[in-house]
């Protein structure tokens, strides 16, 4: 189920986290910048990953991680941005369809992890840097995340370090 929400990702309880970035992005702003701070191993894994594979607009890239407390943390980046026209550079436009497919990226890498997965977090995609209008992003969230068994929460007005109210996993009927 999708929930959309007011409030600081960062504060999420989610088992997932996913952004949205460009391929070889230097998170420079807003929440890519944030993550960056808060988990420099997982940038440094990102950028060793663009570095060695020199992937498109339209991947999805999980990383697995601990934070400050040692609690398992998951991120995925989801390449919704063309790539910086040179190093350091700032990165270039989203589109919708390297939305698409970076959802689609993201639903399997979700799909293969249900087990271990009961949320997921993210922005409302590409709408910041990005630039695009969520009255675009959000039909495709929905195409591409409904059916996943995982509650979907997309944080869509930032309120920093307010904790928005997230739903608990769905009660089965006996």
């Amino acid at each position: 189920m999708i929930h959309e929400l007011n409030g600081d990702l960062l504060l999420s309880k989610a088992s997932v986290l996913a952004h949205g970035v460009a391929p070889d992005d230097d998170f420079k702003n807003g929440l890519a910048l944030a993550l960056r701070e808060r988990f420099p191993a997982m940038y440094k894994d990102f950028r060793h990953w663009c570095k060695t594979q020199h992937p498109k607009p339209g991947r999805a890239w999980l990383w697995r991680g601990v934070d400050a407390a040692g609690k398992p943390v998951r991120i995925v980046a989801l390449l919704t941005q063309e790539a910086p026209a040179h190093a350091g550079g700032h990165p270039g436009p989203a589109h919708t369809e390297y939305v698409n497919h970076a959802l689609h990226e993201l639903k399997k890498l979700l799909l293969a992890e249900t087990e271990s997965v009961t949320s997921i977090a993210m922005p409302a995609l590409a709408t910041g840097v990005g630039g695009l209008e969520w009255k675009h992003v959000a039909p495709l969230v929905r195409t591409q995340l409904a059916g996943l068994p995982v509650q979907v929460f997309v944080y869509t007005h930032y309120s920093p370090g307010v904790a928005a109210v997230e739903p608990g996993p769905k009660k089965s009927q006996a």
